[in-house]
């Protein structure tokens, strides 16, 4: 019977479909207790995680019957794919399945950042009435929103913020202005810099590679509009963390929200602890109810396929 071991959380029933079918060992703590998840892989076929397990070279050398790694999420920078493809590893995303959850969290962050109004609990409870200070807020109707990255996260983003009467234009390198993906969603490409100057909310959804690292730097937050708000649920590392602090300190951005951090987690203190009209959130836009129901139960089903498991 084929092992599969599972190192961080995953929804109940997806659990379920593979156990019997499978000799499993799902042991969520692995993600912090690293010796251990090494000590377990020895006879592993499959092994599951998502976005905090390394499953880089030390990993792969503890675990030589690994033949499949599937990734509760969509991201792989947490996972050496060269060294998987090299040792015929096969790795699985969840490619589409918390699509609409980060989708909901980035434009309903984008709504409360431009309208301003839901960080006002210190001040009321403590006798405060800062409503002039609050009545300037703004509607998202006929707002723009821009993104930077245009794959299924951005596409189903942008089908919610049109509902909602906003325009919605976009970046994406990969995709060349004649693609019909921007025709059927009715969003107008635009390079970086003139996406950058016209958006009343910026949203990153492009993987973490050298060519992104700091892609939204002190020179970039400079080139957003006045009064913009910044919103990143795609990787840590996109955004220079020590330039927004800068910007929202200057005023020169409206607000911000952080989803994923250089560091995970984000310690205590730093750089990002005292700027003004900051959401921070522990990197759970693609987590919801939901979408983890989803994404557990498409990675377990996809693993058993791999492994040529029955149910």
């Amino acid at each position: 019977m084929k092992q599969v071991c599972i190192s961080e959380f995953m929804d109940a029933d997806a659990v379920a479909a593979l156990d019997g079918c499978v000799r499993l060992r799902y042991e969520p703590a692995w993600v912090d207790q690293r010796a251990a998840l090494l000590g377990a892989l020895a006879e592993a076929d499959a092994l599951i995680v998502r976005n905090r397990t390394r499953v880089d070279a030390e990993l792969l050398d503890a675990a030589p019957a690994l033949r499949v790694v599937g990734r509760l999420g969509v991201g792989l920078d947490n996972i050496d794919v060269g060294s998987c493809e090299a040792r015929g590893i096969r790795v699985i995303p969840a490619t589409g399945a918390n699509a609409r959850s980060v989708a909901e969290y980035v434009v309903t962050t984008a709504l409360m950042l431009m309208r301003g109004a839901y960080q006002s609990h210190a001040a009321m409870v403590a006798g405060q009435w800062p409503r002039a200070r609050l009545s300037d807020g703004r509607e998202a109707l006929g707002k723009t929103l821009g993104l930077i990255g245009f794959g299924d996260i951005g596409r189903t983003t942008a089908r919610l913020a049109l509902a909602l009467g906003m325009q919605v234009v976009a970046h994406d390198p990969a995709l060349p202005d004649d693609h019909p993906a921007w025709r059927d969603a009715g969003v107008v490409p635009m390079t970086l810099d003139a996406l950058l100057a016209s958006a009343d909310a910026v949203s990153l959804h492009v993987p973490l590679v050298p060519a992104t690292r700091h892609l939204i730097d002190a020179g970039r937050m400079r080139a957003m509009k006045r009064g913009a708000v910044l919103i990143n649920t795609a990787r840590g590392g996109i955004v220079d963390e020590n330039a927004l602090a800068a910007a929202l300190h200057e005023g020169a951005l409206a607000g911000a929200a952080l989803d994923v951090f250089e560091a995970e987690p984000l310690g205590g203190g730093g750089v990002l602890a005292h700027a003004p009209n900051l959401v921070l959130t522990p990197h759970i836009a693609g987590v919801s109810l939901e979408a983890n129901a989803r994404v557990s139960m498409m990675i377990a089903q996809a693993v058993k396929q791999a492994l040529g498991v029955q149910a």
